[in-house]
């Protein structure tokens, strides 16, 4: 039994569910699940029940679960005191970030790394993906927070996190502001504003594959390049606008965010974010953060 193995045993506990559990440790499930079997032979008891359909704890696997816990929780707290007496003070981790992850998820992981590690320093870069990619190339970005493109230079180094929630903007006197949730059938023939697909293909390529996937057309009335100018517009009444969940956090008091009734956006393959970083390079500070993504990345998934 070694810590790799208890925590790739931990992350299956926690999500019981092997593919889930193999994204939230950025390896391959047959990795995953041989380095459970490896723990299992170990110790000479079964720690899952595996169905077609479900993995749920044993009662083994429910005792080792927390002293589990509790060992990793020592030996990472013993490894940070040895790196903490010898590392030199830091210069910040310049960390670069899309505009909906700077709203959603940078201030729950920086908060939580500042309760781990108090003295860490954090540049925040904001830009479009399109932008923070070479600026990982050219080393003036430690980490980057990104829509993953469909190729990427083979000198990055890519983590998936998750798949942000689409939702409608509309203005709050607008009578689709009143509903709870919406179909995509609701928004035909209404104006739409989408980005220009150049800068931000992702967030363009949303509102386009929610309606051929509700098997509709679109009427895009008007292209904007940043979520803020997308959102103004919004609450001008040029049009409405499906965006990421995360920017309602950039908006004021005019405008309603409606969830969208779209099933999973990972199956539809939308609004995906990934951790990116230059392949074959150290740096203690990135390496804790993508540790505290690793360990939390249901908690932010759940928010997004």
């Amino acid at each position: 039994m070694d810590l790799d193995q208890l925590r790739c045993f931990l992350a299956v506990a926690d999500e019981l569910h092997f593919g889930r559990a193999a994204q939230r440790l950025g390896i391959l499930p047959a990795t995953l699940g041989r380095t459970v079997r490896l723990l299992e032979e170990g110790l000479g008891a079964a720690l899952f029940t595996r169905t077609t359909r479900s993995v749920a704890l044993t009662p083994d696997g429910a005792a080792l679960r927390d002293g589990a816990r509790a060992l990793l929780a020592a030996a990472e707290d013993l490894e940070r005191t040895f790196r903490q007496r010898r590392r030199p003070s830091p210069r910040p981790l310049r960390l670069g970030t899309i505009d909906t992850a700077s709203a959603g998820l940078v201030p729950s992981l920086l908060q939580d790394l500042r309760r781990r590690e108090p003295d860490f320093a954090v540049q925040v870069v904001e830009d479009k993906t399109v932008r923070l990619l070479p600026r990982l190339l050219s080393g003036r970005l430690d980490l980057a927070f990104v829509r993953p493109p469909d190729t990427i230079d083979r000198s990055i180094e890519v983590m998936p996190l998750f798949h942000e929630r689409a939702c409608l903007a509309v203005p709050a006197g607008h009578p689709l502001a009143a509903r709870r949730r919406l179909a995509i059938k609701a928004l035909v023939d209404c104006p739409l504003i989408v980005p220009d697909r150049r800068s931000r293909p992702h967030s363009h390529d949303l509102t386009a594959k929610l309606f051929s996937h509700a098997g509709l057309r679109p009427r895009i009335v008007q292209v904007a390049d940043e979520k803020q100018t997308i959102v103004n517009l919004v609450a001008a009444g040029i049009g409405l606008a499906i965006v990421p969940r995360w920017a309602a956090r950039l908006a004021g008091g005019d405008i309603r965010f409606v969830p969208l009734s779209t099933g999973p956006a990972d199956r539809l393959g939308i609004l995906p974010l990934a951790a990116a970083w230059l392949r074959g390079t150290r740096d203690p500070v990135r390496d804790e953060i993508l540790a505290l993504l690793r360990s939390r990345l249901s908690h932010y998934a759940a928010d997004a």
